[in-house]
């Protein structure tokens, strides 16, 4: 499986990526804002409209991958998966995880990017860049890192109890009603 690889982008010289999805033919004003300064755009489906994919490909290089909602010849021709590699890692892209027919990690992945699913693999690893608590925690592990694995994990169970017994709190004492279920 080719990877594309984006002009400029590897090496040290990737710095950021933004990702995009469910545009359905309208690109924000506030998507645009966030967008800028970025060096490449991955849209990981349900575009709606081929100008949107030209709007975005004036702020930067864009990757994009046909959603289910995606229909006509321009997005016929669009892939329903894209590889590419920024800054030296390779991130597959998918609207519908469900669809994932690989295990990322042993195909060599840094990443995964999806829409339908919401995959905890979006937070990925670019050069240390970005790394969120349990993509650092699987890291980790697969350096060989047990004792900072664990410690990771920790955390994260304790952020985790600390916000349970806190809303916990919160609904006893009657400021939060939570709808009941009859």
């Amino acid at each position: 499986m080719a990877a594309g690889v984006h002009p400029g982008m590897t090496g040290s010289r990737a710095r950021s990526v933004g990702v995009i999805s469910d545009t359905h033919g309208r690109l924000r004003p506030e998507a645009v804002v966030a967008l800028r300064g970025v060096d490449a755009i991955v849209h990981a489906g349900d575009i709606g409209t081929p100008d949107v994919l030209e709007r975005l490909g004036a702020i930067a290089p864009v990757t994009a991958v046909r959603g289910n909602n995606d229909r006509g010849g321009w997005a016929e021709k669009l892939p329903s998966t894209q590889v590419l590699e920024i800054g030296g890692v390779l991130l597959y892209v998918l609207h519908d995880v469900k669809e994932l027919g690989l295990d990322p990690r042993t195909a060599g992945f840094g990443a995964v990017i999806s829409e339908v699913g919401a995959s905890m693999m979006v937070g990925g690893n670019i050069r240390g860049q970005t790394r969120v608590l349990t993509t650092a925690t699987v890291l980790e592990t697969g350096k060989g890192n047990f004792d900072a694995a664990i410690a990771l994990g920790l955390i994260l169970l304790a952020l985790c109890f600390a916000l349970n017994l806190f809303l916990s709190h919160v609904q006893q004492r009657g400021q939060l009603k939570w709808p009941r279920l009859s």
